[in-house]
């Protein structure tokens, strides 16, 4: 019963917080009182404890400790004694569990020490089911207001993608280290909360206690998905300047990567070029952002600067060349590095795998790219979906369809947003409009995915493609967002392919209005009403650009208009 009154506490905690803050929970030493809906969830939470049995034999013999808000020096104390040395020996959380056993055979009560370690443990290894018993153990001995264990509480819970817990266990502490802190900023980061992890890391600057690296790296991975992300980030760099951390190549890296995802490539060069201590860490980073931006020649000198240094590449860094490779479809280069990988040991790594499967689509080596497919023996979605891909691009669409149909039957396939998208760019290659149909309602009713917007622009596509132009711009009116500047780009370009001059108007209408400056929708729009012979329209076209004063791009548009 004892265990599961600490269960109870546990349940009640989460259930009466207010304003994301939990109760102080009781120790056990005396009986509890609860409510039905208390009991309720307790036995809910309970029946989610897939192995029950283990915590209640170590705990049905345990008795409620007095002990409240141990320091750290007695955590430190209890250190030493010998179960220290027995878990040491395990490092697991079955080490663990048998060290709660021997200690339960001998009479003995779990130190902190123990319990924070079993705890680790848990974080270690994501066993968040676990980690709910080992947070009700702690309950139960009354150690609820020890300063280590709710840090660790707070990172197991924020690790495992219970945010909400962790905030809870998080404004629950009476005081905070830097730790929880961390936890709790990384945690909203990683699990999309990114807005939150800003707010939390603000709040954090108005205490004492002062962020480190990792806090860093969590609030800066945060704003590199925001969309106003750049700002925050500008601000953060200064930050990491004034507080020292410049030189850290842990924090540089995350720095480098954020600049990368917002186009900031010169900013992230710059950055790089400024460190002293190149390693494994911030090359990989700087080659990655190469890559990611297109600039394949710089990744691949970086990439051997990294060898003459003798530097061993991870497997992201091996990604990130094949994908330089691929760009710039250098076949050979991709070959050497694919010889590379096999030495290395790293083709079994299946973004490594996908990564060659890519780039010998790019460089039209698609036997070679099945043949890396074939022979990785742990295939997932990420490798089904870069072969279908693989055919889609290299204009083999109906093997990729094949492919598709012959993957759903695998129990390791499950389609997602991407995979969907290279089936029907795939049936865009050959076409296919009752297929892509087909496929975008077996994504919506089968799969119970929502399509976004790749998904939509490669339906609206595919049915331009077959001069259903008007079916094409209904569904761009009816999608759940604004068509992209990149669809009516493509929409136009087939109302000049099928002489549609109407919708070939609104549709340059619209791109003009979204980027005024550029020449290229006026151009397109030119060439329809030449097509149609609307050479009134033409001069007013031409009058237009001259007016704006805009850019001509487009090569050959002033030979063009003295021609017509």
């Amino acid at each position: 019963m004892k265990i599961v009154a600490a269960i109870v506490a546990l349940c009640r905690s989460f259930l009466n917080g207010q304003h994301g803050r939990v109760l102080a929970m009781p120790a056990f030493s005396a009986p509890v009182s609860v409510s039905r809906r208390t009991l309720i969830s307790a036995r809910q939470l309970f029946d989610k404890i897939p192995q029950r049995g283990e915590v209640h034999r170590f705990g049905s013999e345990f008795e409620a400790s007095s002990i409240r808000g141990s320091s750290h020096q007695g955590l430190e104390e209890e250190y030493k004694n010998g179960y220290h040395r027995e878990l040491s020996k395990h490092g697991s959380v079955h080490g663990t569990l048998e060290s709660f056993r021997k200690m339960n055979s001998l009479g003995m009560k779990p130190t902190k020490y123990l319990l924070c370690t079993a705890l680790n443990s848990c974080v270690k290894t994501f066993n968040l089911r676990l980690g709910l018993q080992f947070h009700a153990c702690v309950i139960q001995m009354g150690y609820v207001d020890n300063l280590i264990l709710n840090s660790t509480l707070v990172d197991l819970y924020a690790k495992c993608n219970a945010i909400m817990d962790a905030r809870r266990v998080f404004y629950g502490m009476e005081r905070h280290d830097q730790v929880s802190w961390t936890s709790i900023v990384c945690g909203c980061s990683k699990s999309g909360h990114q807005r939150e992890a800003i707010l939390m890391f603000k709040e954090m600057l108005g205490t004492e206690i002062k962020p480190n690296s990792f806090t860093y790296v969590g609030v800066i991975s945060a704003c590199s998905e925001l969309e106003e992300g750049l700002e925050h980030g500008l601000l953060l760099h200064a930050h990491v300047i004034k507080l020292g951390f410049s030189k850290n190549n842990f924090v540089t890296s995350s720095l480098i990567d954020c600049y990368s995802k917002w186009g900031e490539i010169d900013q992230a060069a710059l950055l790089f070029g400024e460190s002293t201590e190149r390693d494994n860490i911030l090359l990989s980073s700087m080659i990655s952002a190469y890559s990611q931006n297109l600039y394949g020649e710089e990744a691949l000198k970086l990439f051997s600067e990294m060898r003459n240094m003798n530097l061993s590449p991870n497997d992201h860094t091996l990604t990130s060349v094949l994908n330089a490779c691929g760009s710039l479809t250098i076949l050979q280069q991709g070959k050497k590095m694919h010889s590379l990988v096999t030495r290395m040991g790293a083709e079994s790594n299946v973004f490594v795998a996908s990564a060659l499967i890519d780039m010998y689509s790019k460089c039209g080596s698609i036997d070679e790219a099945h043949s890396v497919f074939d022979q990785t023996v742990e295939k997932n979605t990420i490798l089904g979906t870069s072969m279908i891909m693989g055919y889609a691009q290299s204009g083999r669409g109906s093997e990729a369809l094949e492919l598709f149909d012959h993957l759903v039957a695998e129990d390791w396939f499950k389609p997602d947003h991407v995979c969907f998208t290279a089936v029907l760019t795939a049936c865009n290659h050959i076409g296919f409009l009752e297929g892509g149909i087909c496929y975008f309602n077996k994504m919506i009713n089968n799969y119970r995915l929502i399509p976004a917007i790749d998904q939509y622009a490669c339906l609206v596509d595919l049915y331009a493609r077959n001069g259903h132009l008007r079916k094409a711009k209904e569904l761009m009116e009816e999608m759940p967002f604004s068509p992209s500047y990149v669809m009516w780009s493509s929409f136009l370009g087939f109302c000049k392919e099928h002489g549609e001059v109407e919708l070939g108007r609104e549709a340059a209408e619209h791109l003009i209005k979204m980027e005024s400056r550029n020449a290229a929708p006026f151009i397109i729009l030119a060439h329809i009403y030449a097509q149609a012979g609307l050479w009134t329209e033409v001069a007013e076209v031409k009058n237009l650009i001259q007016q704006k004063a805009i850019k001509k791009k487009c090569v050959g548009w002033s030979r063009w208009l003295k021609e017509n």
